[in-house]
């Protein structure tokens, strides 16, 4: 029994170890692209208009996802990638991007399980245009700036990572 544990152990710290520069990147960076229009204008626009989910396989049927059900996938999407960028082992290459990553997830999760949920929750309360514009406004006064510093810093971390791998990068002009 101590022998398979010991196999088993291995196999992880192999696995761990045997990360690629490339693959690496895109745990650490690449996937932090969903958290992009974070306490800004992008999300705000996604709450008020949220996406269409299926209803009915047969009829191919759609219908708004509610805020909460929004909220709720991109906080579980958020929550998996973050998990990911955790399992990476750092070493002195790619120390300085796996902690960038790190502490914009770290920033911007409870930020969703708070007051997301809570304009969610506004949304589909039918609350006032005023409220929500209000909440909107708090949040993004409150984070915006910190997740512009945090996100900044993880592109040069990223960018100077890919440089020193080989890895192309695709300058892409955000939508706001």
């Amino acid at each position: 029994m101590k022998k398979i544990a010991a196999i088993i152990a291995a196999a992880c710290i192999l696995q761990a170890c045997s990360t690629s520069p490339k693959a690496c990147f895109d745990i650490a960076a690449l996937n932090s692209n969903l958290l992009f229009g974070f306490a800004g204008p992008a999300l705000h626009r996604q709450l008020a208009e949220p996406p269409e989910k299926l209803v009915d396989e047969k009829t191919y049927a759609t219908a708004p996802m509610t805020r909460m059900e929004l909220i709720h996938e991109k906080t579980t999407a958020i929550e998996k990638n973050f998990e990911k960028v955790k399992s990476l082992t750092m070493n002195t290459d790619n120390e300085a991007m796996i902690k960038a990553s790190l502490a914009l997830y770290q920033f911007v999760l409870p930020v969703y399980k708070k007051e997301y949920r809570e304009l969610a929750q506004l949304y589909d309360s039918g609350a006032a245009k005023e409220q929500l514009t209000q909440k909107e406004n708090e949040v993004t006064e409150k984070y915006s700036a910190g997740f512009e510093l945090l996100y900044q810093q993880l592109l040069t971390a990223a960018k100077a990572y890919a440089g020193r791998h080989d890895i192309p990068l695709q300058e892409v002009n955000p939508v706001p």
